[in-house]
């Protein structure tokens, strides 16, 4: 089945969610909270975007956020993959976190930004957690009705937008608790959230993007970690070049290291990565599972790993 188009374009805002693989935990800790919002920062830095609004749950999020280059299918590779790496390092799993990709949907904000900030912040009500928004710890709202300052949201890009003040915002979603209001009922084809002017112009977007790329083509997802400098780490780190780790009966535990940081972290295919180190791409999915279950039972390694893996998210 081929994938759905997405739009990506400069100053376009979108409503994004993605749920736990079979609807399990994403989060087990307050610790795996907080490093998802690590993670909104460096793509913040590395990708440039705005977030306006955000709430963390059990096992899924959401988040509204605004692309200032046409760049989503990056800003959510790198937020979904360096999470995803290390929650399995973190919790000794291995395989997929999330349940599939994740899904946008375009959104005008003139109309819906309101309802939609409404409608995120009210999840942990909805869900019963709490009886009040503010009493939810991982969640944007204190931010908008001034309790304190948040520093993952752009609060500035925010009151350019709203013009309500931070009491008249609070009784905006106080008059939400216990109604049944969905903003996403009006949902065209699942991707466009808007008035039938914006709608049409979108639908022209898309129709222009898809007739000028090639969604299919893996590349086109925004991988950004060249395998060169995930090499050059590790001769930094081990002193093993690429032709060291090419030599079947030294270096496997720098060249598995190698292949897992690669799989993570560059979007090579197991073929590329064999061809790069001469070995049969079905050596290299053996390799890199087999780090993961090393590093489930070896606390050492599973330190090593993730301080190697910080190095790019500086």
């Amino acid at each position: 089945m081929s994938r759905p188009y997405r739009l990506e374009a400069e100053n376009c805002f979108y409503h994004i969610t993605s749920r736990g693989n079979r609807r399990d935990r994403i989060y087990q800790m307050d610790s795996d909270y907080s490093r998802f919002l690590k993670y909104l920062q460096i793509a913040k830095k590395r990708y440039r975007y705005n977030l306006y609004a955000y709430v963390l749950m059990p096992n899924h999020y959401h988040l509204l956020i605004e692309t200032l280059q046409a760049n989503l299918s990056k800003i959510m590779h790198y937020i979904n993959s360096s999470y995803t790496t290390y929650f399995n390092i973190r919790h000794r799993k291995v395989g997929h976190l999330f349940q599939g990709r994740y899904k946008s949907i375009i959104v005008e904000e003139d109309s819906y930004f309101l309802e939609l900030t409404r409608y995120i912040h009210l999840n942990p009500v909805r869900a019963n957690m709490v009886k009040l928004p503010e009493g939810y710890k991982w969640t944007s709202y204190s931010g908008y009705i001034g309790r304190e300052k948040n520093k993952y949201i752009d609060k500035q890009e925010i009151e350019k937008i709203m013009d309500l003040g931070n009491k008249e915002y609070k009784k905006f979603v106080m008059a939400g608790i216990g109604k049944d209001i969905n903003p996403f009922e009006d949902v065209y084809g699942g991707i466009i959230l808007g008035r039938t002017g914006f709608i049409k112009m979108r639908l022209n977007d898309i129709k222009e993007y898809v007739e000028g790329h090639e969604f299919a083509h893996r590349k086109e997802l925004g991988y950004n970690i060249n395998c060169k400098e995930v090499l050059s780490l590790i001769e930094k780190r081990y002193g093993k070049n690429l032709n060291d780790l090419r030599k079947r009966t030294r270096c496997t535990k720098e060249r598995n290291i190698a292949i897992y940081l690669m799989r993570e972290l560059s979007g090579l295919s197991n073929r590329e990565i064999g061809e790069l180190l001469d070995i049969k791409f079905s050596a290299v999915s053996k390799a890199a599972i087999g780090l993961e279950r090393d590093m489930q039972e070896d606390t050492r390694l599973r330190e090593e790993v993730l301080r190697l893996i910080s190095n790019f998210e500086a």
